[in-house]
């Protein structure tokens, strides 16, 4: 016991002093530990919590929330048009009305205008930014597995053979914003919706800024909607991974 309790007496002596020294000599040193990555048998499901939950268009502004709206267009029901000057992707019903949603577009520089079909669904997509992106912002993720730390948000759809999806985001503050490298951003609630709406096929028109193609849809900007679409929850497997947020 006596030995036991020198022998801890010591020890604590020894720590006091190298404290002390690194105290007077500097920060302490810091141990290049390994970093331990969960593979793929050790990732586990589990609820998300509050914070993580998927963003939803509660927490947009009234005029970006999704909902049906009168819409006059020449397009067929089930087309997708991407307004992008005004932020805004509507899904033609026909009888005059679209489902209209909120959403982000590309940053000065990077939008673009065409028709294009979906050519690719993917829930909780995974994220490989291009060589085009990787040269302006090198410091990227040459890769980042599905997830709610991902850019591309639940649900991603590919538009034909380009780079560009209409995808989810995990930054719901960007949406009626130019922000991104020319996709089409919308919340993951809203998004998930569209998904279950449209299949590989669809034909999606994409504007140019400054177009008046639905000049009649914003006559009367500030109008009631016709129809205010309620939340569908979205769920969110979350992997015991932390992942870093990265925009695109």
């Amino acid at each position: 016991m006596i030995n036991f309790a020198r022998t801890a007496t010591r020890t604590a002596v020894a720590l006091a002093a190298l404290w002390s020294s690194a105290a007077f000599a500097g920060p302490f040193p810091f141990l290049d530990l390994p970093f331990h990555t969960a593979t793929p048998s050790e990732q586990v499901t589990r609820e998300a919590t509050p914070a993580e939950e998927p963003a939803n268009s509660a927490e947009l502004p009234a005029n970006l929330r999704r909902q049906v709206v009168a819409y006059a267009t020449t397009e067929a029901p089930g087309t997708i048009v991407i307004d992008t000057p005004h932020t805004y992707l509507y899904l033609v019903l026909g009888g005059g009305k679209a489902m209209r949603y909120g959403i982000g577009v590309g940053r000065e520089g990077f939008t673009w205008s065409g028709t294009q079909t979906i050519s690719r669904k993917q829930e909780w997509p995974d994220w490989t930014p291009p060589p085009e992106m990787l040269r302006r912002q090198p410091y990227l993720p040459r890769f980042m597995a599905g997830g709610p730390g991902n850019p591309l948000g639940a649900r991603a759809m590919y538009l034909g053979e380009t780079i560009y999806r209409i995808h989810g985001t995990n930054a719901p503050d960007t949406i009626g914003h130019q922000v991104s490298s020319g996709c089409i951003r919308m919340v993951n609630e809203d998004v998930t919706d569209l998904y279950g709406r449209v299949n590989v096929g669809t034909k999606v028109v994409v504007l140019p800024m400054g177009s008046h193609h639905d000049a009649v849809a914003h006559a009367h900007p500030r109008s009631a909607p016709v129809e205010v679409v309620p939340p569908e929850p979205t769920p969110a497997p979350v992997a015991a991974t932390w992942r870093p947020f990265w925009m695109n």
